[in-house]
Formats: structure tokens, sequence, C-alpha cells
């Protein structure tokens, strides 16, 4: 139970009360961050330079957040969940093989968060259906919600970072990184089949198939599915991604508005994520002044070959494993040389396959744990030793597939 009042009988506020753990903590990074700015830790000029490099991310996020929202709303995410129990027809095996596919796209064209704080409670609502334990599609979605987050700037927000340092369209960045993507997915999936999904860990042989879903409002659901493609196509296009997600988010809101108002609610729109997002830019750029940034350079080195690939690999996995894969990213990627492309590459995949570890190793992490605590046990010692061999043999795989294609 909630404590309603302070020691003493301060009672607090309402909407004080209703604060999480989380909320706190990610206010707290942006005080910090906001006070640098203002003492003058953090030097004017390079306060502008960051936020000029996080608001166009953090415009990102808000809208495909929103974007996500009101498709789930549309029940969108829930009849492609039903539709995939039936296709597999009471078969775990081709279960597994079409949820693998379906938390895999909506990592890499809708955003690994995006995965964590919508599938996770459509995948545990699917093995409650076909009376399943929920662990092991809990936890094909929160490693897949990481290790498939490679192919494109939007899948992750160290891919948005990265494909502007190296300066990488989409498509660009698709066809350098989809070698490593697959090696990633089909490690994870090998893992994942061995301990959580193998006889024995998973419940029955088979399943009774459910019934096919029904949405409340066919309307609203097909404009959803509609605008959904729609940001994904202009994705690939090329067409910025704030805009993108802006536009399709925005051809929502107008029908949302006339069919169905309940589906707005402030919790839409992820400010917690962003507070996040900017207090840690902040905090790690005012870090890198006084001496982080000479220690890191010294740890990844200056070549863009082999192996400098696996130095900065193995770095942005170990630090987002102790801290957390985004301030890792960026602290990191400042130590790598401006023409080091292969190594940046490297980097990226270390903290966005490596942490599966700890509980904070990334951010989609710990938005999947508020999502499924109360309906999945997890059970931290082997979160964590599954997720350490999980974490070096997809990090191992991918690298190597990425060195392999370096030229």
């Amino acid at each position: 139970m909630r404590a309603r009042c302070q020691p003493g009988g301060l009672r607090l506020p309402g909407w004080l009360r209703g604060l999480e753990p989380l909320d706190w903590l990610a206010a707290g990074l942006l005080l910090a961050g906001l006070v640098a700015a203002a003492t003058g830790a953090l030097p004017r000029k390079d306060t502008v330079t960051t936020l000029g490099r996080v608001l166009p991310l953090v415009l990102f996020l808000g809208s495909v957040f929103v974007l996500a929202k009101l498709t789930a709303f549309a029940e969108v995410f829930d009849a492609i969940a039903a539709r995939l129990a039936i296709w597999a027809g009471g078969s775990f095996l081709a279960l597994f093989a079409l949820c693998v596919v379906f938390a895999s796209a909506t990592t890499t064209f809708l955003n690994l968060d995006t995965t964590a704080v919508l599938l996770t409670p459509v995948i545990v609502a699917t093995a409650k259906a076909i009376d399943m334990p929920p662990l092991p599609l809990a936890m094909l979605t929160v490693w897949l919600a990481n290790t498939a987050s490679l192919l494109l700037p939007i899948s992750n927000l160290t891919n948005l970072l990265a494909a502007n340092r190296v300066g990488l369209t989409p498509v660009e960045m698709a066809a350098r990184m989809a070698l490593p993507q697959l090696a990633s997915i089909l490690v994870t999936a090998a893992c994942l089949w061995l301990f959580y999904w193998r006889r024995g860990r998973r419940g029955s042989d088979r399943y009774t198939r459910p019934p096919s879903h029904t949405p409340k409002d066919p309307v609203l659901f097909w404009l959803s599915a509609a605008a959904c493609s729609a940001f994904v196509l202009l994705v690939l296009a090329g067409v910025s991604l704030p805009l993108s997600s802006v536009a399709c988010a925005s051809l929502l809101v107008v029908p949302f508005a006339f069919r169905d108002r309940k589906a707005f609610d402030i919790r839409m729109v992820p400010l917690r994520l962003l507070a996040f997002v900017v207090g840690l830019f902040l905090i790690v750029q005012t870090i890198d002044r006084y001496g982080l940034g000479r220690l890191l350079r010294g740890l990844v080195g200056t070549d863009d070959g082999v192996g400098g690939i696996v130095r900065a690999g193995t770095l942005g996995a170990t630090l987002s494993n102790l801290v957390n894969n985004l301030p890792s990213y960026v602290a990191v990627e400042t130590a790598v040389p401006v023409h080091n492309g292969h190594q940046l590459l490297g980097l990226l995949i270390g903290t966005n396959v490596g942490p599966l570890v700890t509980p904070w190793a990334s951010l989609a992490i710990i938005i999947w744990y508020e999502s499924c605590r109360n309906q999945v046990t997890v059970r931290w010692r082997r979160f964590a030793a599954t997720g350490a061999v999980t974490a070096v043999a997809t990090l191992g795989a991918s690298l190597v597939a990425l060195s392999a294609t370096a030229g």
C-alpha cells in the first residue's frame, strides 16, 4: 500500500503520491542537468550544442509514442497477436518463430521502447489466452527489444545519434547493419529457446488456438494501421524522423478526437522518458568535461579495424550494464576518433545488444519490467545469468558480422 504522508505528518499532494521511483529518478536527472547548465558547470555553448542534438530526439520520441499508443488503443497490436497465435496452429515452435518475427519487426520499425511499452502487455495477454506461462513470451519481448534494434535509425535512440555522426541515411544504415542484425536475432532466438522455450520450460506441448480479434472500431483500426505503415514508408524514403512521426501521429489525432476521446491521456506522452533523456545528455556532457573523456579515449583506442571494433563494442556493452546504455553510448562516442566509422558502429552494437544483464542496463528493460511486474515473476539472478550468456553470444556474433563487412 502506498504511503499517504511523510514522517511528521506532512501530507504530499495527490499527484506527488502517484509518482513512482522511476519518475523521481527522471526528475532528479533532469534537475541535475539543468543545474549544471545554469551554474556554468556545463558552459553555455556546450549546453546549446547538447540541447540542439537532443531536442529532435525528444520530438521524435514524444510523437512516436503518441502514434504507438493510439495504434494500441485501436487494437491493432491485439489483432496481430491473436492472429499470430491462430497462424501458429497450436504449435509452440511456430508460435515462437512468429513472435520472434513480430517482436523484431516492432522493434525495428517502431523503436525498442515502443516494443517494451506496448508489445509486453499484448504478449502477456496472448500467453494467458493460450494457457501458457507468461515468462517465455515476456523474455522474448525484452531481449529482442534490445537485440533487434540495430537496423534503422528509428530502432533505438543510440542509432539516431550514430546515424548523424557517420552520415548514414536510413537505407544506407540498414544495408550496413543488415548482417549484424540478422546474426543478433538468430543468436538471441537460439538462447531464448534454450533458456525459456524448450520443452519443460513453456508448459504443455501444444495449445488451443484463441478466437480471432475483432476491433471495436474498424475505422480507427484501419486508420491506425495505415498511419503506422505510412510512418515506416516515410522513414525508408528518407524523410526526417521527427517530421515523419509528427505527421503520422497528427493524422490519427483528428479521427480519434471525433470517434473516441477516451484514447487521449497525459500518460500517452512519455514525460518520464523525455526527462530521462534530456537529463542524461546534459549530465554526461558535463562529466565528460572533467576527465571522463580522456579515460575513455585511452580505453577505446584509435584502431578502426577489427581490433578497434571489438574494443569499442566490448566497452560499450560493459558500461551499459554498469550504468545504462544511453549515457554509455554518448560518453564513449566522444572518445571514438571522428573518422572511425567502423569503430563507432561497433560501439553501437555493444550498447544495443549488450545491455541484457542488469535491470537498469537499458531503458527498455526498465519500461518492460514496469509493464509486466504485476503479471510475470522475474527472478533477477536467472535474468542476469541467462542475459549474460545471451549478451556475450549476440555481441560476439554481431561484431564478427560487422567486421566481415568492414572492408
